[in-house]
């Protein structure tokens, strides 16, 4: 697979490259993702599947609210359409959907209304590119999707909104810096013009040849963040965007033009489902690590890359959050999604995967950790290393969660909504060692469950590989070297953190000083009531369950909690969230082990 990776960013880098497709195998439309006469066997599989056939009510449903809502209207959230774009995508998309599946033209004709109602917009945010992308999706699955049934001067008002609002734009070099980048812009970005190319095909060949062109020689730069194995830097939420559009890219690709030319084939792209599938805990709440929200979803996409993988243990998580009364999901504009791509797959042969560790390297490394796959049960453990300059990264190399007794013990705040920060003109996206990011409460060290020495920030450019794994019975877990993360004020760092026998967590911190003494800060972020036992141990109380925080090394320590809101306004508040642990002085060139254990009690 590495050849392959090579040539796409060959191409990327300027070298000239043949043509990627044979166009000539263009199908009819509409030939997005859902090809005519496909629709009948989604229609025979919602007959045997009640998973499936609850969610294509739920999209019927939403499709009634739109009816009666206002259409999309150019309003910009700060410097963001965002919001508007994914509205205009969830209804083109679910609309079309849903006269696709019923055959009733109301549908069809809303849709319509939808997709001039954007086209009439004076633009859509070049200048915020994620806007464009995801609206110049929204119209080309509507165009081709309805083709034979929209108004012809409709469908030329599409096609122009498209091409001015999409294409021209994507071509303007103060707009265009999503081609370079190795991030979730170029995956929604390329996906959007690509859609748009893939729709226009017939009256804007060699315009549209141009963009898929240009998608094949760019895309490569995103793909690398798969590499080695599938651990997705940007985290839960952030898998959930770059990778849903990197699936509608390669599915959009090959049921237009019978292939993706490797795509899917890139290094760690399929195993990034299973990254996926272990950072839900029992509880059903997500490894939030980066800016990512607790909260677990469903996920259209991950039925893709069950089908592709022919591997129905990867919808283990996915089965669960459809039988929850009342259904979330994620990206859910794209989720009609699920039900084509699930459409075959049969809801009752799945089976929870086989492993109780996944281990993933590259540019954010994770150990997680599950030791049995129903609700509630078992223990979870979901830890990482890593780099605060990675996209969308926070200040928590070496920070983990932890559930037990379907409890999260040990929580990750995640992400604070951007437009919040943005409002009050925090310079959010200044990621550089006195960037202001580093001043949000929830991004920094202090309120993660990691180290903090001599009451400084992590360093920004330290790295944190995984370098140990351990997945015996005994212990299921890793090390993760922190030295580049704490170089400034200490010579050595490490951190040892596993679940030992099933039965507990225990993380026991490897740290040497240099030449001069430091002061560490040990913390945990919870949810839970703390109350202090003695000098040595912390009662953790949440929904009538207990856990015992205990320190075991050094046995002088100072234990203390620490507020879990800041003083700046902009900073969201935290109810409920105690952050808990001990402070520990050392001597300059000494060697010292911290050992703490978070024991659930039966």
């Amino acid at each position: 697979m590495k050849p392959l990776l090579s040539f796409f960013l060959a191409c990327t880098i300027g070298l000239t490259c043949a043509q990627s497709f044979d166009y000539s195998r263009m199908a009819p439309h509409p030939r997005l993702l859902l090809k005519k006469g496909e629709a009948e066997e989604v229609r025979k599989n919602l007959e045997t599947n009640e998973p499936m056939l609850r969610v294509h009510r739920y999209i019927l449903d939403a499709c009634e609210q739109f009816m009666i809502a206002p259409t999309v209207e150019r309003k910009l959230e700060g410097k963001r359409l965002l919001g508007v774009s994914r509205t205009a995508l969830k209804r083109i998309f679910y609309l079309a959907y849903a006269y696709r599946l019923t055959g009733e033209k109301r549908y069809s004709q809303r849709a319509e209304q939808e997709m001039l109602a954007a086209s009439a917009f004076a633009d859509w945010n070049p200048s915020h590119f994620l806007d464009v992308g995801e609206m110049t999706m929204a119209l080309a699955l509507g165009y081709d999707w309805l083709f034979d049934v929209l108004q012809p001067s409709s469908r030329e008002t599409i096609r122009k909104a498209i091409i001015e609002k999409g294409f021209t734009p994507s071509k303007d070099e103060q707009y265009n810096w999503f081609l370079k980048a190795d991030h979730n812009w170029n995956q929604v970005c390329n996906a959007g013009m690509a859609y748009g190319a893939l729709a226009l095909y017939e009256t804007d060949t060699v315009l549209a040849t141009e963009m898929l062109e240009r998608c094949m020689q760019t895309i490569g730069l995103s793909m690398k963040a798969y590499d080695p194995d599938g651990a997705y830097p940007e985290g839960y939420n952030y898998w959930g965007y770059g990778t849903g559009f990197q699936v509608m890219l390669n599915a959009g690709l090959e049921s237009a033009l019978g292939t993706d030319k490797g795509l899917s084939q890139l290094p760690g792209f399929l195993a990034s489902a299973r990254f996926m599938e272990y950072m839900t805990g029992p509880t059903g709440a997500s490894f939030n690590f980066s800016d990512a929200r607790e909260k677990g979803e469903a996920d259209a996409m991950m039925y893709w890359f069950a089908k592709k993988t022919n591997d129905p243990s990867l919808l283990w998580v996915e089965q669960e959050y459809l039988k929850k009364p009342a259904l979330d999901f994620a990206e859910d504009r794209l989720l009609p999604c699920m039900i084509i791509f699930g459409s075959g797959l049969k809801p009752n042969g799945i089976a929870p995967p086989q492993s109780k560790i996944w281990v993933g390297h590259g540019k954010t490394p994770v150990v997680l950790v599950r030791t049995k796959w129903h609700e509630n049960e078992g223990l979870y453990l979901g830890a990482k290393g890593g780099s605060a300059s990675t996209n969308h990264a926070h200040m928590d190399a070496g920070s983990f969660v932890f559930e037990a007794a379907g409890v999260r013990w040990a929580m990750d705040l995640g992400m604070q909504e951007y437009y919040s920060l943005e409002k009050e003109n925090v310079d959010l996206w200044n990621r550089s060692q006195t960037g202001q990011r580093w001043e949000v409460f929830r991004y920094n060290n202090f309120a993660h469950n990691t180290l903090t020495v001599n009451g400084k920030l992590h360093r920004v450019e330290g790295f944190a590989p995984l370098v140990k794994t351990f997945t015996s019975a005994d212990k299921l877990g890793a090390v993760i070297d922190l030295t580049e993360i704490f170089k400034d004020d200490l010579k050595r760092s490490s951190r040892e953190i596993a679940i030992v026998k099933e039965k507990f967590l225990q993380v026991r911190d490897e740290v040497e000083t240099a030449n001069q003494p430091a002061r560490i800060r040990w913390t945990l972020v919870t949810a839970a009531t703390p109350k202090f036992l003695n000098a040595n141990t912390i009662e953790l109380s949440l929904d009538g369950k207990k856990a015992l925080l205990v320190i075991e090394s050094p046995k002088r320590v100072e234990l203390k909690t620490w507020p879990s809101q800041s003083q700046h306004a902009y900073d969201a508040p935290n109810p409920g969230i105690s952050i808990v642990g001990f402070e520990t002085e050392l001597k300059a060139n000494q060697k010292s082990t911290l050992v703490v254990k978070l024991v659930p009690q039966p």
